[in-house]
């Protein structure tokens, strides 16, 4: 399948200040020269706060990685979960359309789907608050047919029962997932024959904490309730409260030794008279400031436009007009130092 971009994109992107905060702490789960491995949840994340991924997304995280900008597009472009051009804004139906759910009727679904929401799919409905897509097997087999609605699983599906959704979701609910013909689980139609004695749950597990939480297909914004801390779902209080007190743990033999802390440097004052020396223009031709690691075509475009041309402008920066540069030059503050931008312009200017 050929994915392109959609030609009409938005002018800029930027993470809100949770998701970037969010974003710097996945890149520092890689070593140094290794950022781009945090390509696939800083894109997901780009989508999840935007409802699709559009290019300034992409090109925006490919410059917080040192990435290229045709190396992020290889990623997005290549897993079907990046939606290249705006879908609903409420909720996105992935339909499941392989075997077992075709058999039980997956195609009265995707009609539903053409007839409520789009002819075609992946364009949103006419209020622009859903839109569809036929996908493959996502599991869940013995629940024929199914689709998965943002976050949660949709099982044992008709076509009146998904119109019965699609209205919620449209009209602002969170209807209970799993199941929607009466099954606690993935029992046989015709009633349990063995482990007959459920603990006596209102849902099993997955629908339980779904239902608990009620944030279907809330888009992941930073304010999510872990899962460690989550409402205990409904049927569940008396069981936990019964549960008794796991046993202390034995003390270690012997105590690890604390590692040493490290002190963060202090931050350096400066003020408007530590503004560099700037350029109305390049002296002759101007330098491949690409050449520094830490700076793409993004920064580079940046600093040409700030009065930064050359090498030996950036390698005669002292401490303080660094963190003036770092705070009015750059979009990704922290780079400069973090890469030692100096140090590179000085090897590069000589």
């Amino acid at each position: 399948m050929l994915r392109r971009l959609t030609p009409d994109q938005p002018e800029s992107f930027a993470f809100t200040d949770a998701n970037m905060a969010w974003a710097l702490e996945q890149i520092k789960k890689y070593p140094e020269g290794r950022q781009a491995s945090a390509i696939i949840p800083l894109l997901w994340r780009a989508q999840e706060q935007e409802g699709w991924l559009s290019k300034p997304a992409i090109e925006g995280i490919a410059d917080m990685l040192d990435m290229a900008y045709i190396r992020a597009l290889e990623v997005a472009t290549f897993y079907f979960m990046f939606q290249l051009k705006p879908v609903g804004a409420v909720a996105h139906i992935q339909i499941c359309g392989t075997t077992s759910c075709m058999l039980c009727g997956s195609e009265d679904l995707i009609a539903v789907c053409q007839e409520e929401i789009n002819e075609k799919p992946f364009l949103p409905s006419a209020d622009g608050k859903l839109s569809w897509e036929e996908v493959e097997c996502l599991g869940a087999c013995t629940n024929a047919p199914m689709a998965q609605i943002g976050k949660d699983y949709y099982e044992d599906l008709t076509a009146d029962s998904l119109r019965g959704l699609l209205k919620e979701f449209a009209a602002g609910n969170a209807p209970k997932p799993g199941p929607q013909n009466g099954r606690f689980a993935a029992e046989p139609l015709g009633g349990l024959t063995s482990l007959k004695d459920k603990t006596g749950e209102a849902h099993n597990g997955s629908v339980g904490l779904a239902v608990a939480i009620g944030d279907s297909v809330k888009r992941i914004d930073g304010s999510e309730v872990p899962l460690w801390v989550a409402p205990v779902p409904v049927g569940r209080q008396e069981a936990v409260a019964e549960k008794p007190a796991p046993k202390p743990k034995a003390a270690p033999k012997a105590k690890a030794k604390p590692a040493p802390k490290v002190e963060e440097a202090p931050a350096v004052e400066f003020s408007d008279d530590d503004k560099p020396a700037l350029l109305d223009a390049p002296n002759g031709e101007a330098d491949d400031l690409k050449k520094i690691k830490g700076v793409g075509p993004k920064l580079e475009k940046e600093l040409n436009g700030a009065g930064v041309y050359h090498f030996s402008q950036i390698a005669s920066w002292t401490e303080k007009e660094v963190a003036w540069a770092d705070e009015h030059l750059v979009s990704f503050k922290g780079r400069i130092s973090r890469d030692d931008w100096v140090s590179q312009a000085k090897e590069l200017a000589t």
